[in-house]
């Protein structure tokens, strides 16, 4: 199995070093001088299943990775900015719209790219999109529609799911990772 982590580098400046901290159970990188820890912590990702009826909201990704295959409206959450505000930011920049959040569909450990994504249930009440910068194409795609086959992320499948097992609930409890 191919190891996927990724590298971190070292904080700029020459003092850092790899150590466990006092108090701490993680090696981390450690200023020499004042003791200053450098954290790498997972990355949120935001984003919602858009819906407009009985039709959902598909991005074709025009940027890597997975160029060309669909995807969700979704992206990482900056900092100062809240999970709903992100999704609604990512929409926006993804698919030139502006959705209308409804409750938090699921929560998914993706711990190999030490991502957390936070996934919601949103609608449209109007059909006016476009592609953005990082989409070649939007479309509204009935379920039967959907290009399961060219989904980018398995967590778009997931996603997907779960938003049919409780696009028809009014309270339901945020899914997690299939088992």
């Amino acid at each position: 199995m191919v190891d996927t982590r990724k590298f971190v580098p070292p904080p700029p400046g020459p003092h850092f070093v790899r150590r466990v901290p006092e108090g701490d159970t993680h090696e981390r990188y450690v200023c020499g001088h004042c003791d200053h820890v450098h954290y790498t912590n997972p990355k949120i990702v935001v984003g919602s299943v858009v819906a407009y009826g009985d039709r959902i909201l598909l991005c074709r990704r025009a940027i890597e990775p997975r160029k060309g295959l669909w995807t969700l409206p979704a992206g990482f959450l900056e900092e100062h900015e809240s999970p709903q505000d992100g999704a609604r930011r990512e929409a926006k920049e993804e698919a030139c719209t502006d959705i209308v959040l409804d409750a938090l569909l699921a929560v998914y450990s993706v711990p190999h790219i030490s991502q957390v994504q936070l996934m919601y249930r949103a609608h449209i009440d109007k059909p006016v999109f476009a592609a953005g910068v990082e989409s070649l194409e939007v479309n509204l795609f009935s379920w039967n529609e959907i290009p399961w086959n060219e989904l980018a992320f398995p967590s778009v499948s997931w996603t997907l799911k779960h938003y049919s097992e409780s696009k028809d609930l009014a309270v339901f409890a945020p899914f997690s990772n299939p088992s």
